[in-house]
């Protein structure tokens, strides 16, 4: 596949600009255009690509520096732009916001360096005219090897307001490549983790995702955006590859069941360097050498023999890096997913289950309605069987969830509460467990509104060490259950070891 394939990221001086509207907007214009549409979301966040998809009918992929690593952050690009003829990258925040005390790791800024990509700037033009000038001209000369190739005007209050300011950004260089008027028919619903999923309000969304599209057609310079995408630099990369990806994973070293104490059957480090990369070398620009040694090949996984992972979906459950379930299959797992809001069995000859993020706090009495789901996982879990929670999935596990009950995997009650947690995390795998050896080290991100009380079961799942030190999650028997979102393309080893616990218990 051509490393060259057009792109553009949509960026903004802060959150709250338009983004999401440009971006989805322009995605659902080209597509409707008859192109291929590959829709990119930098950081981690779960919702934006739930839009992307249904405005060009192809899987939103995130983009994070942090989860990954930068030198995935172009081979999980290629990945998702695979034959497409255009590909539309949402940033996240400010183009110059990243990772707390990281500098510029995990911005908008540095996938777009990362990705050699021009820059379109969605510039909130309201209550300002002759300033925005100053604005755009701060934000080009900021870092000068982030390409800022135009400008999009959003909530313009009227023809002379547009007048105003294109006039001023003349003096910029910067070219104006899109203008839009306020139109509150496109906004979307929020609530307290930001949109609602498109799961949740399927109707409602196409219909937005549709109005976006128009005001876009209507005020943006769609042959110049692509004129701007096909600048981009190529890629001297590879595409990442599920299967080379768990090949190239070192062989997982099982955990031994034992008594709650015991020492770790791997010493602290010992499974940690899994490789970030899954054998793949770093992005680097055209001509430049890819540091890192050549790895031979290995044999691929098997295909799937029956050896089924069950993963929840639907309304409740719509957090899940697609990069996730991918690996999975290519360790050897038949994935099949299933509602818990309506399924009252788990898939037929399930051996593991994976249950991600979302919001069961939106839909606890429904879950705890559904009593013979909710027996059917704890006795999965009392079986040994593994199972991953994430976030989400931790709370399903809990004995109760404000009242309602739940699976009662885990002596634990969890709450709504009125504080966000939010933020990257630096994590290590305090013992061993189905997903990870001890002294695993692992980035992920924690988003919710929840609290769990004991926040730690007596074998915690993790240790984090940012932003402050302590230990959070459960594991006992099969079952890692923690508030951590991490991105198994970091470490393609989980996946690896996960369907290799399933395949043995």
């Amino acid at each position: 596949m051509s490393s060259s394939v057009p792109r553009l990221v949509v960026a903004a001086p802060s959150s709250g600009s338009g983004k999401t509207t440009v971006a989805t907007g322009l995605m659902a214009a080209f597509a409707a255009r008859g192109l291929a549409v590959s829709p990119h979301k930098v950081g981690p966040d779960y919702i934006d690509p739930g839009y992307h998809a249904l405005a060009t009918g192809r899987v939103g992929r995130n983009l994070d520096a942090y989860l990954c690593g930068p030198e995935l952050v172009g081979p999980l690009f290629l990945h998702g732009a695979r034959g497409c003829d255009l590909a539309v990258v949402e940033g996240v925040m400010g183009l110059y916001d990243g990772a707390a005390g990281e500098g510029e790791l995990a911005s908008t800024a540095h996938v777009a360096k990362l990705l050699r990509a021009p820059v379109v700037l969605v510039v909130d033009a309201s209550s300002q005219s002759r300033s925005v000038a100053a604005l755009v001209h701060g934000f080009v000369s900021w870092d000068p090897e982030v390409r800022v190739g135009g400008v999009i005007l959003n909530k313009v209050a009227s023809d002379r307001h547009e007048v105003m300011l294109r006039e001023a950004l003349e003096q910029t260089g910067v070219p104006v490549l899109g203008v839009l008027r306020r139109a509150p028919q496109v906004d979307t619903p929020s609530r307290h983790l930001g949109l609602v999923p498109v799961a949740e309000r399927r109707a409602e969304a196409v219909e937005a995702v549709a109005a976006m599209a128009a005001q876009v057609s209507d005020g943006c310079d769609l042959d110049g955006l692509m004129q701007l995408a096909r600048s981009a630099g190529a890629l001297s990369c590879e595409a990442w590859d599920a299967a080379e990806a768990v090949a190239s994973s070192p062989p997982p070293p099982l955990p031994v069941p034992s008594s709650r104490g015991s020492a770790p059957s791997t010493p602290p480090g010992g499974s940690a360097p899994l490789d970030p990369r899954g054998g793949f070398a770093p992005c680097t620009p055209t001509g430049a050498a890819a540091p890192g040694p050549h790895r031979p090949e290995r044999p691929r996984p098997q295909a799937p023999d029956g050896l089924v992972v069950a993963v929840a979906g639907g309304s409740a459950f719509t957090f899940s890096y697609a990069e996730n379930t991918e690996l999975l299959a290519a360790a050897g797992a038949d994935v099949v997913p299933f509602d818990p809001l309506r399924d009252e069995e788990l898939p037929e000859g399930t051996r593991g289950l994976v249950i991600g993020g979302g919001f069961p706090e939106v839909y606890a009495a429904e879950l705890s309605a559904n009593e013979p789901l909710r027996k059917a996982v704890a006795h999965l879990a009392e079986s040994g069987a593994p199972v991953a929670a994430e976030c989400a999935g931790l709370l399903y596990l809990c004995r109760e969830l404000d009242g309602q009950p739940m699976c009662g995997v885990l002596d634990a009650g969890a709450r709504m509460t009125g504080r966000l947690t939010l933020g990257y995390r630096d994590a290590v795998a305090v013992g061993d467990s189905v997903l990870a050896a001890a002294g695993t080290r692992m980035r992920g991100h924690e988003f919710h509104r929840t609290a769990v009380e004991p926040g730690a079961g007596a074998e915690p799942a993790w240790g984090l060490r940012t932003p402050q030190r302590r230990v959070e999650g459960f594991v006992q028997r099969g079952v890692h259950a923690s508030y951590l979102h991490t991105h198994w393309a970091a470490q393609p080893g989980v996946a690896r070891r996960f369907v290799e616990r399933c395949r043995t218990s």
